[in-house]
């Protein structure tokens, strides 16, 4: 197959969905299949050419200076599109290049299938395209789209049942996107006592991602305060770069935490495998999140997972058994991050667990399932694609 891909962002971005689609590339190409990419420019690569990569002009937003918005020149991407033969065009964005990659598909007559990836309604202080849309607004136009394709894929079948809720009535399939569990099974142990000096004896609760609002860290700075009132131990390390660093910090401050909150800022991908494996126990406040594809990485690495129970959450953490869910407020959220601290041997039962978990969701076993859903399309075969659902 020959695989048009069209995304608002792409590396050197750094994001979910980049990492999404740059597993499913991977894995697809392992299979034989071709796979063409379109793109934002980006400075840092400005004069880089690469195979079977369009990139289109773009510019960055004042709301996110490391997001670049492109320019969608339609004809320029027929032109390109024109000479390749594409049987299959995947959008993974509802706005500037999904739409192109829509209106290309329409032009060469394939099927057009549609990964939705976000919460688009959560994110709109990122999303200038939003103009002055409502959230009600934002999740109606995203559906739409969705009923413009062929086929939708989510994340976790959470998200599928959301989408369905809010009138998507096109094929949908849950898969989620892959890891490379061997990746997080070989980093040091040791990794942060070298690197930022926290010593052997303390116990670690990680973070990875965006240090944005949408994250809800404050909350996991609360809650963090109440552990570390009992635990003198605990140490909270935050992975990851963003806007809300420096507010961050302030607040640690005031909750008289500073002294155990790091911020590490963004760690190459090669690395954050030692961060995993330096950790105790794996934090996650976010409620926005339609997978967490860190969740799976920490459990991976073997860290039980203490996060807020919603969406992405709510399918990768099987709740008492790879960690716990947290419905409520701080309280709980400590609380339960303490019990699994405090009792070494639900931590090993729970680690465990969470090895098994991650083994399944590993990146050629989720990509065969996308390279099924895509030929089962092309074939008019929606028996198959019935079929492929009702096992979500």
């Amino acid at each position: 197959m020959k695989i048009g891909v069209f995304s608002d962002s792409y590396r050197p971005y750094v994001s979910g969905v980049v990492l999404s689609i740059e597993t499913f590339s991977r894995e697809l190409s392992r299979l034989g299949h071709e796979i063409f990419v379109f793109a934002p420019d980006y400075p840092q690569v400005k004069g880089k050419k690469e195979p079977r990569l369009f990139r289109f002009p773009s510019f960055h937003t004042i709301f996110n200076r490391e997001f670049y918005i492109a320019l969608p020149l339609s004809w320029k991407a027929r032109k390109y599109a024109s000479r390749i033969g594409l049987d299959l065009i995947h959008v993974h964005s509802p706005f500037m290049l999904g739409q192109v990659g829509a209106g290309l598909a329409r032009h060469l007559n394939v099927p057009l299938v549609f990964t939705y990836h976000t919460l688009y309604d959560q994110y709109m202080h990122y999303a200038p395209f939003a103009g002055q849309l409502t959230k009600k607004g934002i999740i109606r136009y995203a559906g739409n789209f969705c009923n413009r394709c062929d086929l939708v894929i989510t994340p976790t079948g959470v998200i599928k049942e959301m989408i369905r809720e809010q009138g998507v009535y096109k094929p949908v399939l849950a898969i989620p996107t892959g890891i490379y569990p061997e990746r997080f099974q070989s980093g040091g142990s040791s990794f942060l006592q070298e690197n930022f000096g926290i010593s052997a004896q303390k116990k670690v609760l990680l973070f990875v991602g965006r240090i944005g609002k949408e994250k809800n860290l404050s909350f996991l700075l609360s809650a963090f305060a109440l552990i570390a009132a009992q635990e003198r131990e605990a140490v909270l390390v935050l992975v990851g770069g963003g806007p809300e660093e420096r507010s961050l910090r302030s607040s640690a401050a005031n909750l008289g935490i500073e002294g155990k909150v790091v911020f590490t800022g963004k760690l190459p991908p090669e690395t954050v495998a030692g961060a995993y494996r330096s950790a105790d126990l794996f934090v996650f406040p976010s409620v926005t999140e339609t997978q967490g594809i860190v969740l799976v990485e920490a459990m991976a690495a073997g860290l039980p997972v203490v996060a807020k129970a919603a969406y992405g959450s709510l399918a990768m953490v099987d709740d008492g058994v790879t960690g716990y869910l947290c419905r409520g407020e701080e309280h709980e959220f400590a609380e339960k991050t303490l019990s699994i601290l405090h009792d070494p041997q639900l931590k090993r039962r729970m680690s465990a667990s969470a090895l098994r978990q991650a083994e399944a969701l590993a990146a050629d076993k989720m990509a065969l399932r996308l390279e099924k859903a895509y030929t089962a399309l092309l074939a008019g075969d929606q028996e198959m694609l019935r079929q492929m659902g009702e096992k979500d």
